[in-house]
């Protein structure tokens, strides 16, 4: 029932989201009727629904061209949404400035326009001041002096209307004009106070200068976060000195890759970026800390097997993360056998200077096979160091109990896409990074490859060296 409340709440803010990012890209922008109105009403139905199967694909089954089709559309628009949002919501406050300040131009034409038209509003001022002070200016007389002329009977009928004085008319044009200004400079404030009454034309101009700069700014964002994912995880290196480590063991080069996420999206030369980056390294031992896959063997074998080309001194060891209990994690952990990689399920190995721990995840819970830290710990030497490989950080504090001296973990992805990082935050004691809880020291990784789009903003992938330092040396 909880689950169903909880679906059901994130399919209303969906619709919700969509719809606002529709009214602002489309509906304010386009005619209604017209063929863009009616392409960005269709992709707003059409996105969604390929987001949807993007995600079910997999778990329900389909085909596995299947899923490589609905993938990438589906995914990146899950992305594209996120940052296209972002960027219409930073606009809303730009969206009034710009109505005041395109309201005040247009307050300055109108004003521009009436001092056009020949009338001196000084001059009728002061026109105006004369007769309200009770004095008439003086009219210059038109018609030369002369000699009276003889009156005739045409000048003996009164005329019907009296001639208009040019005094008068010259007032009266002042008048109107000061009228015309004063109601021009009411509209302009009125516009610049409520911008969402300005004429359409100014509405549409706004919205389609805020809606495309909030589609550049979101989809460069998505399109730089694409080229994080594709061009392959960097390398990291930190020095982690621990105290029982022996003098022997001191540089000992751990190369620790979590979510690879091998999948739809990211297969085999996805792999064999990471192989290559980690034999660059020329590491000690490799550590593969969860999260291999998102699919089944029978799918994504083949996209694994650059991993047998994974070279070390001491071998490369792998537990299991969740999307292994979401894709067979019994029949991963035999092929990565096969693959030269060593599982650590709940079991121990002790190499020269220190033992080697791993656990599964705590996803495994709902087989029967979730961590068991007594197993792989329990009755070890605590003399010496321990390094535990453990997919998720939240099992720091089982880690302190049995006294691991360090952890290394996956899992949060950094947050993969900001500010998803907060959120991971909520859920994880450590995003990233190395971080100490008591006697034991937690290292993150932000992981090697990505879940779901295939995007990374503002956690940039990578395959961290850890370099184990004695403080006997």
């Amino acid at each position: 029932m909880v689950f169903v409340l909880v679906a059901l709440v994130v399919l209303a803010l969906l619709a919700s989201v969509h719809r606002y990012v529709w009214r602002r890209f489309v509906g304010d922008t386009t005619a209604p009727g017209s063929t863009l109105r009616r392409v960005g009403t269709v992709a707003a139905f059409v996105l969604p629904l390929l987001s949807l199967g993007a995600m079910t694909s997999g778990r329900i089954g389909a085909p596995f061209w299947l899923q490589q089709v609905l993938a990438w559309p589906g995914f990146l628009w899950l992305a594209a949404l996120l940052y296209l949002t972002l960027a219409l919501l930073v606009g809303e406050a730009v969206r009034p400035l710009l109505g005041r300040v395109l309201a005040r131009r247009d307050a300055a034409a109108a004003a521009r326009t009436t001092a056009g038209t020949g009338t001196s509003v000084p001059a009728a001022e002061g026109t105006v001041a004369a007769t309200a002070n009770g004095t008439r200016p003086r009219t210059e007389e038109l018609v030369p002096a002369g000699p009276p002329r003889p009156a005739t009977p045409a000048d003996r009928t009164p005329a019907t209307a009296p001639p208009a004085e040019p005094e008068a008319e010259a007032e009266a044009e002042a008048v109107r004009d000061a009228e015309a200004a004063a109601r021009a400079e009411t509209e302009a404030k009125t516009a610049a106070a409520a911008p969402g009454t300005a004429h359409p034309s100014r509405r549409l101009f706004v919205s389609r200068v805020v809606g495309g700069a909030a589609a550049a700014a979101g989809l460069a964002t998505v399109g730089y976060g694409t080229h994080n994912v594709l061009s392959g995880p960097s390398v990291k290196r930190i020095t982690v000195p621990l105290a029982k480590l022996p003098r022997a063991a001191h540089g000992f080069r751990i190369a620790v890759v979590s979510d690879i996420h091998i999948g739809p999206i990211l297969g085999r030369a996805h792999t064999r970026r990471i192989v290559d980056t980690i034999n660059s390294t020329s590491p000690d031992l490799v550590a593969v800390v969860g999260d291999l896959v998102d699919g089944s063997v029978a799918d994504l074998g083949s996209a694994a097997e650059p991993l047998a080309g994974l070279r070390s001194r001491h071998g490369s060891f792998f537990v299991t993360g969740n999307h292994e209990y979401f894709s067979g994690a019994e029949q991963w952990v035999n092929h990565v056998r096969e693959l030269g990689l060593i599982p650590l399920e709940n079991a121990r190995v002790e190499l020269g200077g220190f033992d080697l721990a791993g656990v599964n995840d705590i996803a495994g819970e709902t087989e029967g096979q979730g961590p068991d830290f007594v197993r792989a710990l329990g009755d070890r030497d605590r003399s010496r160091a321990a390094v535990l490989l453990a997919h998720q950080p939240v099992v720091i504090h089982d880690a302190v109990e049995h006294g691991v001296d360090l952890q290394l973990s996956g899992h949060t992805h950094g947050g993969q896409l900001w500010p998803g990082n907060y959120l991971a935050e909520l859920a994880n004691p450590t995003v990233a990074g190395l971080e100490r809880y008591g006697d034991t020291q937690l290292f993150v990784s932000r992981g090697a490859g990505a879940w779901g789009p295939p995007v990374r903003v503002g956690a940039p992938a990578d395959i961290t060296v850890v370099e184990l330092a004695s403080r006997q040396a």
